[in-house]
């Protein structure tokens, strides 16, 4: 038997997602079921435990402690330092220490758990239904916290001091509830609040009064984790017309919360990979291929797309709708098209007040907007299109420590922003279009929310090269700091390097709709050969005028013309083509006369809008009602033509790079057109082709530099079809393919790329 002289003591720092996800009860039962003593503590740092004990007993502790943690526990660094034995005579919890700089990780809003279900849902416990229900394990973390550490005085639940019952189980460490920040009860929590858009409406169960209101077709805003939710019952066809005129969503699909998966694969095709993603505690939004010859879902909800977007209930007020008659609900974002989500009651009330006929309400503060992130299950792995609730603020890891403090404005779509420190990159929760002042509030606030609880202080800016983004001007707008500029393309580049921990120089494929170029023009379709610290433009596709400048994203036709004009010259008119026939003759021939003489037409080399005018020339798409409608519809129609992809033709390019002729591709477009081929052939013809041309030129620029490496980034990517075969068809020719995961491969990811390239700039400037 070991004598007391034999016992040690050590001080273990731990680092990472360790504060709200349970991790000090997790410490306390195992350092008591060890005969262990001490404490724990939470701090700037993260967790601070200095244990006492034998030296078999404190070998377990260490390894128990990282291989046993709590399911929604993140351990980064793990340090062990020998201290003098003090012969404490007891483990305990000692109270969470707020000096210092904040390195610890704050825990996303996580689904409601499996445990706090079964309470809601049994009559005897005290919080039989009760909608704000949560423990450790689930529940509203970033949306409610406002400081570090994540302790109750610091979330927005600081205005409900506990009951007595809710408190002893918040004090004891074999609770489940142990420091669960939120936890509340019916007694001492917040409520529910039934209006009708003018008062508060007096009602004994608001569940039951919303449910009858879904049932009757009526328009429900319900205040959630991150923000407001517009709801109908989604077989209603005519609330589901209704909720789009109003919220002036004209076709773009709307996202759907089914009451569990089994009433999803009604409608949906689910993977067992898909499945996995819809269970996940992050509960996104997936996107699944919507099941043939099922009924049930009204048809304005999807038009003309293969997918629905399905989630499952993340909160417990979810649930509790979902319980009654109907099982499958509209959930899409409480706002106007392309504002910001509402959050607050008032705010709501008035911004939704056109769009909503009632509100269920709730009286526990939103301190930070953060919509549904949207994944999908594609090419062997998950991936993010959105990236907001039950990531955020989760970080990136870097695969070098950046040398200063980074602050990544992002760009001017789809914006996200970026706040960097050492080995980890933070990126915001999706803000969106920096197109009205309500969007470029939430982008400020954004940023000194992460700086303010990550207690972080930018030393150095990076911003996207457009002069006329909004970020760009705020960035440079700052005069503490050095700001440096960021080409578009450069930025997807990097930021896909980044994910994949690769440093060493890569063939990026980026393939967008809009990015400022180094020579002042709009790139797209690019082709670059480098790193971090900079680029080569090897290829592009060859510049076509863009007639009317942003009308052509509105009006793809106009494109069309464009690359006819290109692909024939003078001749483009004198082709009888289906496009001529849902256009103007006045129309079409003045804007192949702005073409001719470069009248508001500024150069292009976007891939996305060539996938524009091509499915403007098939006939799919003339007018675009939102961003990537006219691609979109290209894709759909190449689907019906087989999921199975057959080898495109090769099509020669310049050996030595260069601007790429797709002159050929159009004028075969033109011929099976004109020979009457089905719409869905050519459109899966134009995927190959195309695809075939960017593969010979990665092939191309192999040769010239020897890289082997391929990186994917840009929102063209978002096209499932050609991104498969994309990567299948680099993966033949030998290529490493990097592409995205968890960081969004639309503009969401620029902010990651801008971090890492101005780290590298201010490195090479000595600044």
């Amino acid at each position: 038997m070991q004598s007391n002289g034999d016992r040690q003591r050590q001080r273990i720092t731990v680092n990472g997602i360790v504060q709200g996800v349970g991790f000090r009860p997790f410490v306390y039962r195992l350092a008591t079921e060890l005969s262990l003593t001490g404490f724990i503590t939470n701090d700037a740092h993260g967790v601070r435990i200095e244990v006492e004990g034998f030296p078999a007993a404190l070998d377990r502790f260490r390894d128990q402690l990282e291989n046993d943690a709590p399911p929604l526990a993140r351990i980064d660094t793990c340090t062990v330092e020998d201290l003098p034995a003090r012969g404490d005579r007891e483990f305990h919890i000692e109270a969470s220490d707020h000096r210092g700089t904040a390195h610890t990780l704050i825990p996303p809003d996580i689904a409601v758990c499996h445990e706090c279900l079964h309470e809601m849902n049994d009559p005897k416990n005290r919080r039989y239904r009760y909608s704000f229900i949560n423990c450790t394990n689930c529940g509203p973390r970033f949306t409610i916290v406002e400081g570090i550490p994540y302790d109750r005085p610091l979330t927005s639940m600081k205005v409900f001091p506990m009951c007595v019952e809710c408190e002893e189980e918040y004090d004891d460490p074999r609770d489940r509830r142990f420091h669960a920040q939120p936890v509340a009860c019916p007694v001492c929590g917040p409520r529910l609040i039934a209006h009708d858009g003018i008062s508060e409406v007096q009602v004994e169960d608001p569940i039951g009064w919303a449910i009858d209101a879904l049932q009757a077709g009526k328009i429900l805003a319900v205040r959630g984790l991150g923000g407001f939710h517009l709801a109908v019952d989604a077989a209603n066809e005519a609330a589901v017309r209704r909720l789009r005129e109003r919220k002036h969503r004209q076709e773009k699909p709307l996202a759907m919360m089914a009451d569990r998966i089994e009433t999803i694969r009604r409608y949906g095709e689910v993977t067992p990979e898909e499945e996995k993603l819809l269970l996940d505690v992050i509960r996104p939004i997936v996107l699944l291929r919507r099941r043939t010859g099922t009924t049930g879902i009204a048809p304005s909800v999807v038009y003309d797309n293969r997918y629905y977007g399905f989630m499952l209930p993340y909160t417990p007020v979810h649930h509790l709708l979902l319980r009654g008659p109907v099982d499958v609900l509209v959930m899409t974002s409480g706002n106007l098209s392309e504002e910001p989500i509402a959050i607050d009651n008032d705010e709501a009330l008035e911004r939704l007040g056109g769009i909503a006929d009632l509100f269920l309400l709730h009286d526990r503060e939103i301190l930070q907007r953060c919509d549904d992130s949207i994944m999908r299950h594609l090419v062997g792995a998950p991936r993010v299109l959105r990236r907001a609730r039950g990531f955020v603020p989760r970080p990136v890891y870097l695969p070098q420590a950046l040398a200063k403090n980074v602050l990544a404005v992002g760009g001017e779509l789809k914006n996200t922003v970026a706040l960097c420190r050492g080995d980890k990159a933070f990126l915001s929760q999706h803000i969106g279009d920096l197109d009205n002042p309500a969007a470029l509030g939430f982008f400020e606030h954004a940023i000194n929310h992460l700086e303010n609880v990550l207690e972080i202080e930018p030393e150095l800016i990076a911003c996207d090269m457009h002069p006329e983004y909004l970020s760009t001007k705020s960035a440079k707008a700052q005069t503490k700091r050095p700001v440096i500029e960021v080409q578009h393309h450069h930025a997807h580049q990097v930021a896909v390097m980044t994910e994949n921990a690769v440093t060493e120089p890569t063939i990026g494929i980026i393939l967008d709709g809009t990015g400022y170029g180094t020579d002042g023009t709009i790139w797209g379709g690019e082709v670059l050969i480098g790193d971090a610290a900079g680029f080569n433009r090897y290829a592009w596709l060859e510049p076509v005028a863009m007639p009317g400048g942003t009308a052509a994203i509105q009006q793809p036709w106009r494109m069309a013309l464009s690359y006819l004009r290109c692909a024939y010259g003078a001749d483009a008119r004198h082709f009888e083509l289906p496009l001529f026939d849902r256009i103007p003759k006045l129309q079409a021939d003045t804007v192949l006369l702005m073409i001719e003489r470069g009248l508001n037409s500024p150069m292009t080399s976007s891939c996305g809008r060539l996938f524009d005018g091509m499915a403007a020339l098939i006939g799919l798409c003339t007018e675009s009602n939102y961003e990537a409608q006219a691609a979109i519809a290209l894709e759909m129609a190449a689907t019906q033509a087989g999921w199975t992809l057959s080898h495109g033709e090769a099509i020669p390019i310049p050996e030595s790079g260069g601007p790429i002729n797709f002159a050929p591709l159009v004028r075969e477009m033109v011929r099976r057109i004109r020979s009457g081929e089905p719409v869905e052939q050519s459109a899966l013809r134009f995927h190959t082709a195309l695809a075939e041309l960017f593969v010979a030129a990665a092939h191309s620029a192999r040769i010239t530099t020897g890289i082997g490496t391929a990186a994917l980034s840009g929102g063209v990517y978002q096209n499932a079809l050609f991104f498969e075969y994309m990567v299948r068809r680099l993966t033949e020719d030998g290529f490493r393919v990097l592409t995205h995961s968890e960081v969004p491969t639309n503009d969401g990811g620029l902010a990651l790329g801008q971090a890492v390239i101005a780290d590298a700039v201010s490195r090479h400037r000595g600044f």
